[in-house]
């Protein structure tokens, strides 16, 4: 191949799906130390229970994995449909869970195991045809004097975060991570990519180099956004951040099976298969990868009810991975009811996660010349006439939570990417395709996850068009996206929006929180602002304004709908 068609992202853009796995001496504790809980994630124990190193080293003498196997956590991703592993071969406690001869604080040296579990996890992954990968904190390490994040207990000053010195940052970049990163790449064979973490203290040129260096030790092993300032080979979302709608370029969400990363005890609050799936055909629709995470134990296995979860995935996906691998996103400017949209050479794929009798698409100018079940074959009935397909489905769905059904058309995918009424009546204007008129001191930006925030000022406008099909009345409802983990947005800002002729203003509270998998880490809320009545079918130009704003973080706008009454 020459190297005007090498591409090294290529195997990760067909993927879609790959297994994060965090373990290390946090899983001893498993969350809980001197006989108390400690909150938040498990590998955090250190931090949030204010460890000294010097109590939280000697966990490593009490790590001996022994009912660990390889062969067993491989073969689980593979059957799951996976296609990339990545492993914690360094935390941000900083003990390496490989073997590094440049620091003996590590799973050889410093536990009763003295086994190399990477050298075993490579060689499965190979067998598999999985591609082996590193996660590597290379700015946080609690063990480092040089690095960021751990909490130090001061004489008069009580604990206080850690905060590093350029120099001995700079020294422990040296000392540590690019001894450690080139025993990752130079002791296991090919290294599809490293994952970087947390990047508190490093600079743009620290990121670069730490970027160079790992291409100079193998070209082809990408880096994740997460080695700082936007200069990853690809970009990484937040924990557990779903987008609101598409996003350019190469993203990857990773995410957990239950709320910790890390093996905790007491954590049980798996999500339901359902849910998963929701996840990973709501993400491929976008063209975003799904790293899901399980968190060994301190005897290395991985607890059941993961087991059960990837297994009930990869039930799905030995199915319906064709819709799901080498994907391109959803080619319409919006998501629908009734599931999500991904699409590969000349084949549609509608991915239904609920199963109304019809679906229809507007705006598709191909014509169509056929559409079956992908699990079964069974052709679907449909009607095209001019740019719109409405499909009868079958009675009952082959799966019980998330059915395919492939369309093919003729001809290189042409659709108009309008703003519609849908089928239903319903009219979605996201915030991310809004035309923004921005005032003189706008802050209003695009953020990570597909929405419009940092909405601040009342003199900015936002503007859509759409299609309207079939006039009425309309309940307006403004759907608002949460900045903050876990907690709800802003309420009662008061906004005025103008459709055509009518109008209608008043505060948005938020009345009304949106019940859906995406929204479980960074909640979203509806409030109606009122009714409006367009009364003639066409074009329809909409504004939204703000005459008031409620809260230091502004608005964060998800979409505007336009509901029938």
């Amino acid at each position: 191949m020459s190297d005007q068609t090498h591409d090294p992202l290529a195997w990760w853009r067909e993927a879609r799906f790959g297994l994060f796995i965090h373990w290390g001496i946090y899983s001893v504790p498993a969350g809980i130390w001197k006989g108390q809980p400690i909150p938040s994630l498990g590998e955090w124990i250190m931090h949030n229970g204010k460890i000294p190193l010097a109590e939280y080293a000697p966990l490593a003498q009490q790590f001996n994995p022994v009912k660990f196997d390889a062969e067993e956590w491989v073969s689980l991703a593979a059957r799951a449909g996976m296609k990339y592993l990545v492993i914690t071969s360094k935390h941000h406690d900083g003990f390496a869970m490989f073997h590094s001869p440049s620091h003996a604080y590590n799973i050889v040296d410093a536990t009763p195991y003295q086994h190399d579990i990477m050298t075993d996890l490579a060689e499965a992954c190979a067998r598999h045809g999985l591609r082996m990968c590193f996660y590597y904190s290379q700015d946080q390490d609690w063990a480092e004097d040089g690095a960021s994040g751990h909490w130090e207990e001061v004489a008069d000053k009580g604990w206080h975060g850690h905060k590093p010195d350029p120099e001995k940052f700079a020294a422990y970049l040296e000392s540590k991570v690019k001894p450690q990163l080139r025993e990752l790449l130079t002791q296991y064979g090919p290294i599809g990519l490293i994952w970087f973490d947390t990047p508190v203290a490093i600079s743009q040129e620290q990121s670069q180099m730490l970027k160079d260096y790992v291409h100079s030790l193998q070209p082809d092993c990408l880096v994740s956004g997460r080695v700082g300032h936007d200069l990853g080979d690809y970009g990484s979302l937040g924990d557990n951040m779903i987008p609101a709608g598409p996003v350019k370029g190469d993203w990857e969400t990773p995410a957990t099976l239950n709320d910790t990363w890390g093996f905790k005890s007491d954590d049980h609050n798996w999500k339901s298969l359902k849910d998963l799936l929701y996840l990973l055909v709501d993400l491929t629709s976008k063209g975003v990868n799904y790293l899901l995470n399980v968190g060994p134990t301190s005897e290395g296995l991985i607890p059941q009810p993961s087991i059960d979860l990837l297994e009930g995935m990869g039930r799905w996906m030995a199915v319906n991975s064709e819709a799901i691998y080498g994907t391109q996103p959803n080619p319409w400017p919006v998501e629908f009811e009734w599931g999500r949209v991904t699409v590969k050479g000349r084949r549609l794929y509608l991915l239904c996660t609920q199963w109304p009798a019809e679906v229809t698409l507007r705006g598709l100018r191909n014509r169509v010349t056929g559409a079956a079940l992908l699990a079964n074959g069974v052709s679907v009935p449909f009607v095209q006439d001019g740019e719109s397909v409405t499909l009868t489905l079958p009675s009952q769905a082959p799966d019980p939570l998330v059915s395919v059904v492939a369309l093919d058309f003729e001809g290189d995918l042409d659709v108009d990417t309008s703003l519609y009424q849908q089928a239903d009546g319903k009219v979605t204007l996201p915030g991310y395709l809004a035309d923004v008129n921005r005032g003189p001191d706008s802050q209003i930006a695009l953020t990570r996850n597909g929405m419009l925030g940092g909405w601040k000022d009342t003199a900015s406008t936002l503007r859509w068009q759409f299609k309207l099909l079939t006039p009425g009345t309309f309940a307006v409802k403004v759907v608002l996206g949460s900045p903050y983990h876990r907690r709800p947005p802003d309420g009662g800002h008061v906004l005025r929006l103008t459709a055509g002729e009518a109008t209608v203003a008043g505060p948005v509270t938020c009345d009304e929180q949106v019940q859906s998998p995406r929204a479980q880490y960074f909640p979203e809320y509806a409030g109606t602002l009122g009714e409006i009545s367009p009364t003639a079918p066409g074009t329809v130009d909409v504004t939204l304004q703000a005459e008031e704003i409620v809260g230091e973080a502004g608005i964060t706008l998800a979409a505007v709908q336009l509901v029938p009454v």
